[in-house]
C-alpha cells in the first residue's frame, strides 16, 4: 500500500516484544470480548499502556459501559433449558443444571426486552487497573409492561472520546448487529411481572482461577411482586 517506510510490523505477544522506541503516542486495540470482558484481552492493553504510553497519550477506544436488562424468552428457554426435563422419555435434568449455568451468547430480539436497562460496569481504559475488571454491582430493573422474565441480558457500549469528534457503538438489542451479539443469563424460574414492578439484582464477576480467559459470574435475584416472589442465587461460567 506504499507505506513500507512508514509502518513496521512486530510479531509477538505484547508482554514479550521489544519496541524500537521507548514510548508510543497512541494505542489502538479491539480488545472487547463477549460480555465485554471474556478472554481477558483488556489485561494486555493495560500492560501496554503502563509500559509504553506517553503521558496524556491516546487509547482507542477509551471508554466502555456494560448494561443489564430483563427479557422474555419462553421459546428459546424451552429449547435450550427445559428440553432436558424429558428427552424422549428420559429425565436428564442434571444436564439442565449445567446448561442453565452457562450463559448464552446470541442475538436478542429487542421486542423481548421487558425492563429498562441499567449500567453495571464503567471502564475508563486510560485509568483503570486490572483489579477493577473483577467487579460487583447491585442493580434494580423496572418492568415496562405485564410479561414474564425468563432471563437477564447483558450488552456493552464503547466510546472513542479522545477524538476531535467523539464517536462510539453499541451492542444493544436495539442497535445494529455486531459479532459480539448479547449475553443471556437464564434464571432458575420464570418471573411473572406487572408494569412498574421492580426486580432487585446483584452481580459479581471475576476471572476463573484455572483459566483466566473464562469468567465466573455470580447472579443474585430478589423479586416480590403481585404474582411472583423469588429469591435465588446462581453461579454462571462464561467459557
Amino acid at each position: 500500500n506504499g507505506f513500507e517506510d512508514k509502518i513496521t510490523l512486530i510479531k509477538g505477544k505484547v508482554e514479550e516484544v521489544q519496541l524500537p522506541v521507548p514510548k508510543v503516542d497512541i494505542i489502538v486495540s479491539e480488545w472487547m470480548g463477549y460480555f465485554l470482558l471474556y478472554e481477558s484481552m483488556l489485561d494486555t492493553v493495560l500492560y501496554a499502556r503502563d509500559k509504553w504510553l506517553v503521558p496524556n497519550g491516546l487509547i482507542f477506544p477509551d471508554k466502555a459501559v456494560m448494561y443489564i436488562a430483563g427479557m422474555e424468552d419462553a421459546q428459546v428457554r424451552a429449547e435450550r433449558i427445559d428440553f432436558w426435563d424429558d428427552v424422549y422419555g428420559f429425565d436428564m435434568r442434571p444436564i439442565k443444571d449445567m446448561a442453565l449455568k452457562e450463559p448464552v451468547v446470541d442475538m436478542v430480539d429487542s421486542k423481548t426486552v421487558v425492563t429498562d436497562a441499567v449500567p453495571i460496569l464503567h471502564i475508563d481504559i486510560l485509568t483503570c487497573t486490572k483489579e477493577d475488571l473483577a467487579f460487583h454491582a447491585s442493580f434494580q430493573l423496572q418492568s415496562n409492561r405485564n410479561d414474564y422474565i425468563h432471563a437477564l441480558v447483558a450488552y456493552f457500549e464503547c466510546a472513542f472520546t479522545q477524538l476531535h469528534k467523539p464517536l462510539g457503538f453499541s451492542t444493544s438489542p436495539f442497535a445494529k448487529y455486531t459479532h459480539w451479539k448479547q449475553t443471556v443469563f437464564y434464571l432458575n424460574e420464570p418471573i411473572t411481572v406487572c408494569e412498574g414492578e421492580i426486580l432487585q439484582g446483584y452481580m459479581e464477576c471475576q476471572q476463573n482461577k484455572k483459566n483466566n480467559r473464562d469468567l465466573d459470574i455470580l447472579l443474585k435475584i430478589k423479586f416480590d411482586g403481585k404474582h411472583s416472589q423469588i429469591e435465588s442465587e446462581t453461579d454462571y461460567r462464561l467459557r
